[in-house]
C-alpha cells in the first residue's frame, strides 16, 4: 500500500498547488458574507453590533463589510495575501468572542428533529477557527501559484541581476 501511496502523492500532491482551493474558499466565503451584509443593508448589520454593545457599531459595520469585500478578493486573487490576512482575522475573532463562543465548537448544534425537518441553533465557533487555520496556512506557506503575490515575487527575482531577493 504504501509503495502506491508515495508515487501518487509525488504526481498529484504537488505544493505549489495546495493553497487554490484554500484561497479559493476563504476568498469567496469571506466575500459572500460581505456581501450578504451589504444586500440586508449596512444599517440592519450595524443594529446587530449595536445590540452586541461594539462601539461606532455604523462605522464598524461599512468597515467589516469592507474587510470581508476587499480582504475575499485579496486572498481569493493571492494578492497580499499577507497584509489582507490581519484584518480579516480580527474580523474573525470579534466573531468568535461576541458570538459564537457561547454556543460551542461545533458548526451544527441540532436542537430538535420535528414533522418540519430538523431545528438548528446558532452555530459555534468551528468555522471562525477553520477559516483562521487556513489564513494562517497561506500567510505562513504562500498563496501558490495563479497569484498575484506569486507574479510579483518571480518579476522581483527575474529583476534581481543575481536572480535572488
Amino acid at each position: 500500500m504504501r509503495r502506491i501511496l508515495i508515487p501518487l502523492q509525488e504526481r498529484f500532491l504537488n505544493t505549489k498547488w495546495a493553497p487554490i482551493p484554500l484561497r479559493l474558499i476563504v476568498g469567496y466565503g469571506f466575500m459572500e458574507h460581505g456581501f450578504a451584509k451589504l444586500h440586508k443593508g449596512p444599517d440592519a448589520f450595524a443594529l446587530i453590533l449595536h445590540a452586541l454593545n461594539v462601539p461606532a457599531p455604523h462605522w464598524m459595520a461599512w468597515a467589516t463589510i469592507l474587510i470581508e469585500l476587499l480582504g475575499g478578493l485579496a486572498v481569493l486573487l493571492g494578492a497580499f495575501v499577507p497584509l489582507a490576512s490581519l484584518p480579516m482575522a480580527a474580523v474573525l475573532l470579534v466573531a468568535m468572542f461576541t458570538v459564537h463562543l457561547p454556543y460551542g465548537f461545533s458548526s451544527i448544534n441540532l436542537k430538535a428533529v420535528t414533522a418540519a425537518g430538523a431545528q438548528f441553533g446558532p452555530p459555534g465557533y468551528e468555522c471562525d477557527l477553520l477559516y483562521l487555520a487556513c489564513l494562517a496556512v497561506l500567510v505562513l506557506g504562500g498563496p501558490g501559484v495563479f497569484s498575484i503575490d506569486g507574479l510579483i515575487a518571480s518579476r522581483k527575482m527575474a529583476a534581481s541581476p543575481t536572480g535572488e531577493e
